[in-house]
């Protein structure tokens, strides 16, 4: 059974910084892409960070692009989230999932495997 576990998430006031991380337990999880999404309350989950198994491609949510950075280390079985520049709008439960498909994919059924998200909390 996959396992995915975040971690990192917290309180912290607009304009800081938090890292998450995206700890998997399956051997294969370096040869597929992940994903982060975001859920707010009362809102769709929705997409904000892809990269692929290589790390080269990645795909950034416009919402997200200049502020976020995704990376991976693949020794380490392990995806990251660099969020930077936080607004009060970023506050959500963030997920991690591995992609379905060998593709990057900004479409919640490209992922089948989730973990149990982190919550980040922004304030002004």
């Amino acid at each position: 059974q996959v396992q995915l576990v975040e971690s990192g998430g917290g309180l912290v006031q607009a304009g800081g910084s938090l890292r998450l991380s995206c700890a998997a337990s399956d051997p294969i999880f370096s040869m597929y892409p992940t994903g982060w999404f975001r859920q707010a309350p009362g809102k769709e989950r929705e997409f904000v960070a892809a990269i692929s198994s290589s790390g080269l491609t990645t795909n950034i949510a416009d919402s997200a692009k200049g502020r976020f950075t995704i990376s991976r280390e693949n020794v380490k079985n392990t995806v990251y989230l660099q969020m930077n520049s936080l607004k009060p709008e970023d506050t959500a439960v963030y997920y991690c999932a591995r992609g379905r498909f060998s593709t990057l994919s900004t479409r919640k059924d490209g992922y089948n495997y989730w973990g149990q998200g982190t919550q980040v909390t922004v304030s002004s």
